[in-house]
């Protein structure tokens, strides 16, 4: 027969090991010693290896078959201790899982911070994270396979969606270096781009089927999503807008150039929360949306973003030598 110890027995070898003898744990524990004695035996007796050395040893020493034991008996208590808290949060109202979306307009420092920050708020809330652009962010609201979305233009009105400006982004035209119309050290012209390559995400989820948003080339090439369409570009092989808070280090670093194109429509770019009205919000996802609030609504505006990658990039004055 297979042995099937019980969780307290597992409590009590684990008490006995952290805290070195059976007197110890008994206190611990608030039992006599011998019922805690009795309990180490009775799981020896299961598992048919001893736990601890006795012979010759004031205090009980873990055997190597113990030692083994010792991982998997904290390891079973602690995902006891998840599944505790969990059913204490549900009781509470807290979700056991937030399902949202996030668009790849949304600064992924923010995202980062929010999600971290998030782990430490909520442990026993599981996370569902879908990442993507366009139409999709306000496609899973819809389709409720999402519980709350953080992204940009609100596609289709639709009254059983709510949602809520919580911040901004904007795009840039952008080119590699090497590419021709970086080489042109003056203002662009529709006529400039016109029979270039230019690269354009297409939308995956259909809500702007037929629809064009700043696509200025005759020739372009579609991708299924911004990160494809970032490393073509980087690559030469076309131009194309991006994120700005996605191209940060790649305009410092020099390895895309700024394109200087006034028919490019480079206006901030409103971030939205979303969420269905049939659905609110519990706790953990409400926190969430607040605290994509507060650090998008400190994102630097696009002259403050332009001046400060200037700033960055002038080369430091060295000091005269004296």
């Amino acid at each position: 027969m297979l042995p099937n110890p019980t969780l307290d027995q597992l409590q009590v070898f684990l008490t006995v090991a952290e805290t070195g003898s059976f007197s110890a744990a008994s206190r611990a524990l608030n039992r006599a010693q011998s019922v805690v004695s009795y309990t180490i035996a009775n799981l020896e007796t299961q598992l048919e290896v001893p736990l601890f050395e006795r012979s010759g040893a004031r205090q009980p020493k873990l055997t190597e078959a113990g030692r083994a034991m010792l991982e998997d008996a904290r390891r079973i208590l602690g995902d006891l201790q998840v599944m505790r808290a969990r059913v204490k949060s549900l009781k509470e109202g807290l979700e056991a899982e937030v399902s949202v979306a996030i668009s790849v307009m949304v600064p992924s420092k923010a995202v980062v911070d929010v999600l971290h920050e998030f782990r430490e708020m909520f442990p026993s809330v599981s996370l569902n994270l879908n990442v993507g652009e366009l139409g999709m962010v306000m496609d899973l609201v819809m389709s409720g396979k999402a519980t709350i979305g953080i992204g940009g233009a609100v596609l289709k009105q639709d009254d059983s969606v709510v949602t809520e400006r919580i911040g901004h982004s904007f795009m840039m035209p952008v080119a590699a270096p090497n590419h021709p119309l970086a080489g042109l050290d003056r203002p662009l012209t529709l006529g400039d781009v016109r029979d270039e390559v230019q690269l354009v995400v297409t939308d995956a989820s259909g809500l702007t089927k037929g629809r064009d948003f700043n696509v200025l080339s005759y020739k372009t090439w579609r991708v299924s999503d911004i990160s494809t369409k970032h490393q073509l570009i980087k690559a030469g092989l076309g131009w194309g807008g991006l994120p700005a808070s996605l191209i940060h280090d790649d305009l410092l670093s020099g390895a895309l150039i700024h394109l200087d194109l006034d028919a490019y429509e480079q206006g901030e770019y409103p971030i939205y929360s979303m969420r269905r009205l049939a659905n609110p919000p519990g706790p953990a996802a409400t926190w969430m949306i607040d605290a994509f609030r507060t650090r998008l609504t400190h994102c630097p505006s696009q002259a403050d973003f332009h001046a400060q990658i200037a700033e960055l990039r002038e080369p430091a004055i060295p000091l005269a030598a004296e």
